[in-house]
């Protein structure tokens, strides 16, 4: 003997889900969509492409140390000391691909090689200090949440 098997279907959204018919309550309710009254984002969108460049893990961190000049890659490892050195490998030669850090062989014995912000590094510089402002900001008003909690 088959088992014959009932579907409910339920459009919300624009979007069809279907819920097997049975003991499982109906838990979805159609609500209003409204509309957007942010301003239309251009084709190409220019926060998407500032944050293709600073979306990487440890991105910031490095743009950050080299806003302060040159410096190589063992003094970055000691800036930031949680990273890998694959991890850091990989952001410098995404960074350099992109063209925000230069690469720099510097000839001396042994060679060594010296990373630094382009002028495109140089203008990210300012966003990311925006966001340290606000992350200021942010962990001054949890810690003032927190010790209102504690009284």
């Amino acid at each position: 003997m088959s088992e014959i098997t009932f579907v409910y279907q339920i459009t919300l959204c624009y979007r069809c889900f279907k819920f097997p018919r049975g003991n499982r309550k109906v838990l979805a309710m159609a609500l209003k969509i409204r509309k957007n009254r942010a301003g239309a984002l251009p084709p190409t969108c220019p926060v998407g492409e500032c944050m293709q460049l600073l979306g990487g893990a440890w991105t910031p961190n490095v743009i950050w140390c080299l806003s302060g000049g040159a410096r190589r890659f063992s003094e970055l490892r000691i800036d930031i000391p949680a990273i890998t050195a694959k991890v850091l490998s990989a952001r410098l030669k995404d960074l350099e691909a992109k063209g925000v850090i230069d690469r720099t062989i510097v000839p001396t014995t042994p060679p060594t090689v010296e990373y630094s912000l382009t002028a495109l590094g140089s203008e990210l510089v300012p966003a990311i200090n925006a966001i340290v402002a606000i992350g200021h900001k942010l962990k001054q008003r949890r810690m003032s949440d927190d010790t209102a909690q504690l009284t």
